[in-house]
């Protein structure tokens, strides 16, 4: 083998091997000087050398390739160290007090009889990150700016309700209500960070796992789009996003942290709690998962510090002169951690120390008690205030701080770093007596023998509580705190929805279009126009949004640095720092969290934004359905279409893109407000009433949906006597009959409406029937108000009964009644028991597939024909029409034949 051939000839990592060597002599000179350096002074040298080379050449701007992960010690050096302007002494005793009002919140409602539980390992792990955070960083709310948004880990929020306690912020009825919100009301606290249910307290609802993440990047974006925008000034606002080392593994978590280093957003940090433990079990037992997350987050941009090592390991690392006490904790894997925080230091001393002599005699003068406490820089306050200060200094660039915890940390030996300590929710007479002393928490033995533990409070004039209250203030104001300052917008008059309301004419437009219309009328008002967010997961073209490219623009903080290749059209590609639109490529997830983001802004901000999310109908609620139940816990407000909805108005693209389940999925979420329109008018009067409920005087924290579609039709002009309160209830008599005279009522929605008129037509041209059509705007309206109806006589049988509004509706058009939609059956059905007479419906149930519109409705049983069978039948049920009309409407539209059916004037491309 020749010399040197070993080598792998093409370097990794960006080095520029196709570049001539101009100065080979030179070259040689750097290569040997290595040489001699690995050879003389040994291997470790030449590396600690080679790292201060790299250190310098970025120093100079010389382009040289991020590592991807460094040695397993702190980023930051003892000597970089901040002086720490805090006083320890009383932190610490500040934090102690925390520590166990947390743990006894949890441990009494574990008691028998309630049994509620919580968690009490996961706080105990984080405690001294928050602490840092809420006496030296996180800013509030009273200097009239939206401070920082701080999205707190879920499991966490016993030590933050504890906190709070301690800021007479809560009492001792409000902590013994932990987890029972119903039956300790008003003084319940709810399990997790939830605003719906403490909107005065929670920002931010985290706890489903790997939301907190993503919302954060996207909340940290929506800060720099406002103040890019003019709409806030959101420059002193900082993002700060806790989270766990498990939670990481969340496809959620890590999905968009490109997005974060791509726009570079300074003005946020991530502080990811290292426990090193999941929720049953180690999160990397064989591997180190802090040195696989700072590759995977140097690989994606952002700046790295590591938080590894308390104050107590700096000696030790000073005397390591040959690296082999680095090297010993690069190579100790994260099991093996795991299992030295439940050992002794005698333990420590023989496995961990116990290998090399140079190892053994560093620690000789250490006892084993000094060893045993050896400790993790995630509880360190001095090293966390180091690491949250270089964060906020760093510029260009996202920071993650992976800080380096013991689960279950203070609780004692039952439950520091036990696989099981997640779970563990009461501590026993001996554990409290145990982690009491730790603390050094003034109760007696007798106090915890007699009863159940009391909460401490150290007196609202001592120093401990005065120190906390004069540190908050110094930072604007108490934290978790959710303000609203919006004020009522001043919405557009009527006629910003007359267009929509004219009709189309000969013009055939799809019913996006028919909401693209509005919204550029809308987009137009001098008072709320600014408000809109545009949200399009790389799609607006497809939903003809392009019209407001030359206009609105494209949000880029970097604006266009090129020619557009369609820069010679009328509606090129046009991107801008002030844009209006935000596309965030094929990302539905990061354009929701945009919309959570944009759609809560009245709170976290104090100024209203309009988010308009539209995205192919199939792609919501099913694919982020998660999400719209943070949006609602969230109480955000804006509007979210459904495009290219239902099951067979999109057809050639397939099974995967054929939505007939997206209502029922909606329906579950009581935050939602869904409709499903056939026309432009009714759009305009749901739009307009959104706009009321959404932004009005009254503001509710809810958000609307539509589905609309991309099948053009020509759009009835606006009724003269229109029914808008049946509109917004949901169903409104569209057309009534003119012909025929045996009765029955026909009631559709969305696409389905102009199936329903053909098949008005036919029945009484060919069938003497007449039908009248309903457009039943929404479905699931309906039947929320019928079971709210239902629920009040329930509960009140001595007053008067109410009626459904559906019922009182259709009451006097008689029967029979059939439902159809481009939906599953299940969507119309909601409202079946309360049809005040027989009731059928049809529904494309079964999975999609590519085809003609037309020959999917055939197959599915919904067209007009098959509308008209469905008519007969319930009316040769009440014997009105002969049976022998069923077999002859079967054979004269030959509805089992799909290839009989007229294909549509298209086949549903996009």
């Amino acid at each position: 083998m020749a010399p040197g051939s070993d080598r792998n000839p093409i370097i990794i990592g960006g080095l520029p091997s196709q570049v001539p060597d101009f100065d080979p002599e030179e070259t040689q000179e750097w290569l040997d000087s290595l040489d001699a350096a690995v050879d003389e002074r040994g291997r470790e040298r030449a590396r600690y050398l080679m790292l201060r080379l790299i250190e310098r050449a970025r120093e100079k701007r010389v382009a040289v390739p991020e590592m991807r992960s460094t040695d397993y010690v702190n980023t930051i050096a003892t000597r970089d160290e901040p002086f720490f302007p805090g006083n320890e002494e009383i932190e610490r005793k500040v934090l102690n007090a925390t520590r166990w009002n947390a743990a006894v919140m949890v441990s009494r409602a574990q008691r028998p009889g309630i049994g509620v539980g919580g968690h009490i390992a996961t706080f105990a792990s984080s405690a001294s990150l928050y602490d840092v955070g809420f006496n030296h960083f996180f800013r509030g709310k009273d200097e009239g700016d939206g401070g920082d948004q701080i999205f707190f880990q879920g499991h966490a929020s016993p030590g933050i309700y504890a906190r709070a306690y301690l800021l007479d912020r809560l009492d001792e009825a409000q902590l013994d209500g932990f987890r029972q919100e119903k039956s300790k009301f008003p003084n319940g606290l709810s399990s997790y960070p939830h605003p719906r249910l403490m909107p005065d307290f929670w920002e931010f609802p985290t706890v489903s796992m790997g939301l907190g993440p993503l919302g954060a990047i996207y909340q940290a974006r929506m800060n720099r789009y406002m103040e890019a925008r003019g709409i806030a000034d959101t420059s002193r606002s900082h993002v700060w996003a806790f989270l766990g080392d498990g939670e990481m593994d969340e496809v959620e978590s890590l999905g968009q942290l490109s997005i974060a280093a791509r726009e570079g957003l300074d003005n946020l940090t991530f502080v990811v709690n290292c426990n090193l433990q999941r929720l049953d079990g180690p999160v990397r037992g064989n591997g180190k998962i802090i040195q696989e997350l700072e590759s995977i987050f140097r690989g994606n941009g952002w700046n790295v510090i590591k938080l590894i090592w308390d104050r107590s390991w700096d000696p030790l690392l000073a005397q390591d002169r040959d690296g082999i006490l680095v090297n010993k904790l690069n190579t100790t894997p994260d099991g093996q951690f795991q299992t030295y925080a439940t050992e002794t230091g005698g333990y420590i001393r023989d496995h961990f120390f116990g290998d090399d002599h140079r190892l053994r005699a560093m620690v000789e003068g250490m006892s084993d008690q000094q060893i045993l406490h050896l400790g993790r820089g995630g509880h360190d306050h001095k090293k966390i205030y180091a690491a949250y200060a270089a964060a906020k200094a760093h510029a260009g660039q996202p920071t993650v701080i992976l800080a380096q915890t013991v689960k279950g940390w203070t609780l004692g030996p039952n439950f520091e770093g036990r696989n099981a300590t997640h779970q563990m929710k009461k501590l026993t007479v001996d554990d409290l007596k145990r982690f009491r002393d730790r603390l050094h928490i003034p109760v007696t033995d007798r106090q915890l023998e007699e009863g159940l533990p009391p909460y401490y409070h150290p007196g609202r004039d001592s120093e401990e509580i005065q120190y906390m209250h004069d540190r908050r203030k110094a930072l604007g104001g108490y934290v978790p705190t959710r303000v609203v300052r919006a004020k009522p917008l001043v919405l557009p008059d009527d006629k910003a929805y007359a267009a929509a309301k004219k009709g189309s004419g000969q013009q055939s437009i799809a019913t996006t279009m028919a909401f693209v219309r509005i919204l550029k009328d809308l987009m137009r008002d001098k008072e709320i126009g600014k408000r809109f967010v545009l949200i399009a997961p790389d799609e607006y073209r497809t939903f003809g949004m392009d019209a407001f490219f030359p206009s609105a623009k494209i949000y880029n903080p970097l604006g266009q640095q090129y020619e557009a290749v369609d820069r010679e059209l009328l509606l090129a590609y046009k991107e801008s720092p002030t844009g209006q639109m935000l596309h965030d490529g094929i990302s539905e997830a990061g354009c929701t969290a945009s919309l959570i983001a944009a759609g809560s802004a009245y709170a976290t901000h104090g100024e209203p934004l309009i988010p308009v999310y539209v995205f192919y109908s199939m792609f919501g609620f099913q694919r982020t359905g998660d999400q719209f139940w943070q949006m609602a816990d969230q109480l955000a407000r804006g509007f979210v279409l459904g495009a290219t909805a239902g099951r067979t108005t999109l057809t050639g693209e397939g099974l995967q893109h054929a939505d007939g389940h997206s209502h029922l999925l909606a329906s579950t979420n009581p935050a939602c407000i869904a409709y499903d329109p056939a026309f432009g008018f009714e759009i305009a009067h749901i739009v307009k009433d959104g706009l009321r409920r959404m932004y009005g005087p009254e503001a509710e924290d809810v958000f609307y949906y539509l589905t609309v579609y991309n099948e053009p039709i020509q759009h009835p002009a606006e009724p003269e006597n229109v029914d808008v309160e049946g509109i917004l209830q949901g169903i409104h008599r569209f057309r009534t009959a003119e012909a025929g005279t045996i009765p029955a009522q026909i009631m559709a929605s969305g696409v389905a409406v102009p199936w329903a008129i053909e098949a008005q037509r036919i029945l009484a041209e060919e069938w003497n029937v007449k039908a009248d059509v309903w457009s039943a705007t929404s479905w699931t309206e309906l039947r929320r108000e019928a079971v709210a109806v239902e629920e009040h006589n329930l509960l009140h049988p001595d007053e008067e009964q109410r009626v459904p509004y559906v019922t009182r509706k259709l009451q006097g058009s008689e029967g029979p009644f059939v439902a159809v939609s481009d939906w599953m059956r299940s969507v119309p059905d909601q409202i079946s028991r309360w049809v005040p007479g027989p009731y059928t419906s049809l529904g494309a149930d079964g999975f999609g597939f590519a085809d003609t519109r037309g020959a999917a409705r055939r197959y599915f049983h919904i067209d007009a024909q098959s509308i008209v069978l469905a008519v007969l039948t319930e009316l040769a049920r009440e014997g009105k029409v002969e049976r022998s009309a069923l077999k002859q409407a079967v054979d004269r539209y030959q509805l089992l034949d799909v290839t009989a059916a007229d294909p549509g004037a298209a086949g549903g491309d996009a």
